[in-house]
């Protein structure tokens, strides 16, 4: 019988139909499919429609993919101790019908809006059942919907496995992994990621696989389809509780009515209307409307049916210009309409436009801007509330030098971590260990805020912090006060932006900030170094005149961050962060340029950082790391061995 869920009204599934019931796809078929997905601790990703388009909205995946799908789901069945997802459950074979007793781990499973997330879904859910698990599936929800449920209540999920390719184009698809309302560390990760491709070498993996299935209790995976409208209900309620948790730093009742009468009564004397353009993203069924609404705002939603993508899922550069558009016209309307955001398929990230009082006009803000803007709410409020705290935030490699100005004013310490939401949220976690209060971290260099006690980045906390700096008028003040920037009353949007440390850095949607590579990233790596002394010697007087005169090499692999050039400071595979921080006569430390390997899209990702509004500082630094790194691709690509000092 076709389930049907009550928001989107999409099939969830037929539980009369075995999906796992297919031919068995040829090694040569596996080893295809296997071979271009990307697996790292942020996520798991390949091209999962079947035309192997990455831009087709095809809901069919082959029965290749079909299969890693499933395996996916045994790996996570395996870790989590679920006894007939061992090995030797499969070598003996055991029969679906006497489970041998043991431990019987809850997973919590939700995909975003992609098309082959359907299948995926049901694939997932009819092997954690087969294995023996217990399922909590929320079908299309938000990523950090489905991660606040199993936060605020972690003894209701072992873990979680979400169904998610992020902000990759909609052919794509993927998974997620986590508990307690992160995804999990690189150490647990990595074990995951071991397990999975342990699978490809086990005889009579699928077959065992796929006979479970088929002897699945039918009306076991009925219960499980029926009850997705009250396990979809409940965790809307739960994340609206814990979005009010990281804005008012309180899980009671009594504040989180004291943090929403304090924005209806602000909203009661000025306005504010906020747009949202969903672009058919999972947040089209997630509590956006509602909850907005309910903190006497005006909300308008353009796009908010599931499915309905009209431009690129990455919320950047030209995709936000529908919503730049659509806001103009809205506050032409009604002068009350400042903010509108963009999220990505599964929600987590989302980057805003915003209306410049001044001309009327809309203009897109940077991620490095929206993460700031975050940055300076959340600190002033920690600052106020915790006078003597040692406070500190933790952010990734390329999050701009504007956040250490935002920090030294605010008496807080900055402390850096190689790209990837994990190893933010892991060094976060280390540095509360020793003391300090970390109130917010992220990733700046893609606008993605994650508010302590969230463990994800979500919009709607965006959203919560710069309407706190819209309507709070003690943290203007204290921002004023120790940044020597007087922002002017009564306080807009536009006034705190202008206040911000100006610093000019390469947007992560640019061109200039994505290259291809071709050589190992051991030896690009050495014969960049040697590269960049050759021409550090051969720049020093263009750059003393830019007022740069040393330079020190940073290099950051999951949470640690090490100084100085070398293989000593990395390891393998030698995929990490790489920096170089340039200062003046003075020391202050001005400028970077950083590159690293994306480990989710096949690109490699660079970047300058620059103080000041000198867009041509900015561009002479990007253009001679972008040099710097082509010639040592070639280099490295002639010779590929490491080479010696």
């Amino acid at each position: 019988m076709l389930i049907y869920d009550h928001l989107s009204h999409l099939v969830i599934a037929d539980d009369q139909f075995d999906i796992l019931n297919f031919p068995q796809p040829s090694k040569e078929e596996m080893d295809s499919a296997l071979s271009s997905m990307i697996l790292s601790a942020s996520g798991w990703r390949k091209i999962f429609a079947d035309s192997g388009d990455e831009e087709d909205p095809i809901k069919s995946i082959s029965y290749a993919d079909a299969v890693l799908t499933s395996f996916a789901a045994l790996s996570l069945a395996r870790h989590l101790g679920a006894p007939l997802a061992q090995k030797k459950a499969i070598q003996r074979e055991y029969p679906q019908t006497s489970p041998p007793s043991g431990n019987s781990p809850t997973v919590l499973v939700g995909l975003d809006a992609r098309p082959t997330g359907r299948v995926m879904g049901d694939i997932v859910c009819r092997t954690l059942l087969s294995l023996g698990c217990k399922v909590r599936y929320l079908f299309i929800c938000a990523a950090p919907e489905i991660m606040a449920d199993c936060n605020l209540y972690p003894e209701e999920a072992d873990a979680f496995l979400y169904i998610s390719a992020s902000h990759n184009p909609i052919g794509h698809n993927g998974f997620k992994f986590g508990k307690a309302g992160g995804v999990y560390s690189g150490v647990e990760s990595k074990r995951l990621t071991d397990i999975f491709l342990s699978l490809f070498n086990e005889e009579g993996v699928l077959s065992y696989l796929q006979k479970l299935s088929s002897s699945l209790n039918g009306e076991h995976y009925l219960d499980v389809l029926n009850s997705v409208k009250s396990q979809k209900q409940q965790s809307l309620q739960r994340y609206e509780d814990f979005i009010l948790t990281t804005a008012s730093k309180s899980d009671s009742k009594k504040a989180h009515y004291a943090f929403s009468r304090s924005v209806i009564a602000q909203t009661e004397v000025k306005p504010l209307g906020i747009l949202g353009e969903l672009n058919g993203s999972a947040r089209s069924v997630s509590i956006d409307l509602s909850f907005l609404k309910s903190l006497g705002l005006t909300v308008r939603m353009l796009n908010n049916k599931v499915g309905q993508v009209v431009h690129g899922i990455v919320p950047e550069g030209e995709n936000l210009e529908l919503c730049r558009e659509a806001l103009e016209e809205l506050h032409e309307e009604d002068s009350s309409y400042l903010l509108g955001y963009v999220p990505d398929n599964d929600g987590d990230r989302g980057n805003l436009v915003y209306i410049r009082e001044s001309t009327g006009k809309a203009e897109i803000l940077e991620a490095q801007e929206v993460f700031s803007l975050v940055v300076l709410a959340e600190l002033c409020q920690a600052r106020i509330e915790n006078p003597s705290a040692k406070l500190a935030i933790a952010v990734n490699g390329p999050t701009s030098m504007r956040i250490d100005k935002i920090c030294n004013a605010l008496d807080a310490e900055v402390f850096r971590s190689e790209v990837g939401e994990a190893n933010v949220v892991e060094l976060a976690n280390m540095k509360r260990a020793q003391g300090y209060l970390v109130p917010v971290l992220g990733e700046g260099s893609n606008g993605g805020n994650i508010t302590h006690p969230a463990k994800v980045r979500d919009p709607m906390n965006t959203l919560m912090s710069l309407i706190k700096l819209m309507t709070r008028e003690d943290l203007v003040t204290l921002w004023s006060r120790v940044s020597d920037t007087r922002v002017s009353r009564p306080t807009t949007l536009e006034a705190i932006i202008g206040s911000l440390p100006s610093f000019t850095t390469t947007p992560s949607f640019s061109e200039k900030g994505k290259m291809q590579v071709n050589s190992p990233q051991r030896a690009l790596k050495q014969a960049y170094e040697e590269l960049f002394l050759m021409e550090w010697e051969m720049k020093k007087e263009e750059l003393k005149a830019m007022g740069i005169t040393a330079y020190k090499v940073l290099q950051m692999e999951g949470t640690k961050l090490y100084q100085g050039m070398g293989e000593e400071n990395r390891s393998e595979p030698f995929s990490g962060g790489y920096k170089i921080l340039f200062s003046n006569a003075y020391g202050e430390e001005t400028d970077f340029i950083w590159m690293r390997g994306s480990k989710t899209e096949p690109v490699f990702r660079v970047l300058a950082d620059c103080l000041g509004k000198d867009a041509k500082r900015h561009d002479y630094l990007i253009d001679w790391q972008r040099n710097l790194i082509a010639k040592a691709d070639e280099l490295a690509s002639v010779n590929p061995k490491p080479i010696s000092h």
